[in-house]
């Protein structure tokens, strides 16, 4: 197993263990099978663990795993406040607390604020004192790192990122997600500032697993051996600025198999050849896609709002992923965020399109793009949660 190293100089493995997908038995978890899976895991290096409250049955299982084990001191948990659950400071110290006895620990060791996409979820956090809460909790040390997973813009992500002194950040980062997400200006931003950087949705869900059938013939006719799942985990670590990446295994193939192209890729172990064949990849799957964008933000920013090239990547994504599973993406990073860029606050002004360079009919696709991306059931359901979350 290869390390990364956190702002303190602690080693963390390249490859973390996501335990968000645990297998269930029923309605719970095989608690059994994810114990044999965990173990297998450390015994061969891994010592990151991510899990979080929101998780399903998942902090408590990871804490009865590694108190009957007797291996909490061998690794590192992540887990995180669901900031958005959270109103007052007594809420936020209710969470923290059942976290903790969840865990079977005194302490995490990377505490994150979960899924921001906005700065304003930042400020309103402010208001009820978090700073204060994460030095007291610091100071008394049940909390070793302090950071933030985030689900929106770059424009945003940067802004977070300046905001306060964090020890780390947690991103979704593949090679689908180069400009949209944090992006790799994010992640090389984050580099920057000395802030380790830790990889969510490295196969977007198992997206860049199970490829389009020429996707696929390609994949296997480029002689590399690779399986699409490599192909995509070796392009993460081939960047330097990547401290570690997070994988939902949930048997013990994926965990030797993921296990071993950790052990051998590292930053530059990517070919050329292998870059072109990522990018041939990439193209068959954008092919698939219904707006020639490239996401390059020549069209921005709107004078009414409108997240132009955020609204085109989803409508696309559409069209290369599930339907259901897009709109929430969408509903994460655009419809909640405190200022959402919809579609529909487009009044056909034609600034957009005096400067896209595709030459794109921006006015008509973004009418087309809020049709597909807005059905009536999910304003209604996006609206409640607004309301409910006093956005």
């Amino acid at each position: 197993m290869k390390y990364g190293k956190d702002r303190y100089g602690n080693l963390i493995s390249r490859l973390g263990y996501g335990c968000m997908r645990f297998t269930k038995k029923g309605p719970s978890i095989d608690y059994e099978k994810a114990k044999k899976e965990v173990l297998l895991a450390i015994e061969n290096g891994v010592n990151y663990f991510d899990t979080a409250y929101i998780y399903p049955g998942s902090e408590v299982c990871l804490g009865r795993i590694l108190e009957e084990s007797g291996l909490r001191e061998k690794v590192y948990i992540a887990t995180k406040l669901p900031q958005y659950m959270t109103k007052t400071r007594k809420k936020i110290e209710k969470i923290f607390a059942e976290e903790l006895e969840r865990l079977r620990t005194g302490y995490i060791d990377y505490y994150l604020m979960h899924m921001f996409t906005d700065i304003s979820e930042w400020e309103r956090l402010k208001t009820l004192g978090i700073e204060e809460w994460i030095d007291s909790r610091k100071a008394d040390g049940s909390i070793k790192n302090i950071g933030f997973s985030y689900h929106g813009g770059t424009e945003m992500f940067l802004k977070v990122l300046d905001a306060y002194d964090w020890d780390f950040c947690q991103i979704q980062y593949n090679y689908m997600d180069v400009t949209s997400q944090a992006g790799v200006e994010g992640l090389k931003a984050a580099a920057a500032k000395g802030i380790p950087v830790i990889i969510m949705e490295p196969l977007r869900g198992g997206r860049l697993v199970n490829l389009p059938q020429d996707a696929m013939e390609a994949l296997r006719d480029s002689g590399t051996g690779y399986s699409a799942a490599e192909l995509a985990f070796r392009w993460l670590w081939d960047q330097p600025e990547v401290t570690c990446v997070l994988s939902g295994m949930n048997s013990e193939e994926m965990i030797k198999e993921n296990i071993r192209v950790a052990s051998e890729a590292d930053a530059g172990c990517l070919t050329d050849a292998d870059r072109e064949l990522t990018q041939r990849i990439k193209s068959i799957i954008k092919s698939r896609e219904k707006v020639g964008c490239t996401g390059c933000g020549y069209c921005m920013p709107c004078p009414h709002g409108v997240d132009i090239p955020g609204n085109f990547y989803y409508y696309n994504l559409m069209y290369i992923e599930k339907k259901r599973r897009t709109r929430i993406e969408f509903a994460q990073n655009i419809a909640l965020k405190k200022d959402p860029g919809f579609a529909s606050k487009c009044v056909a002004c034609g600034k957009c399109e005096k400067h896209c360079p595709q030459h794109i009919p921006i006015i008509e696709m973004l009418k087309k793009a809020d049709k597909e991306l807005r059905p009536p059931v999910y304003r209604l359901g996006t609206g409640i949660v607004r309301k409910f979350t006093g956005k």
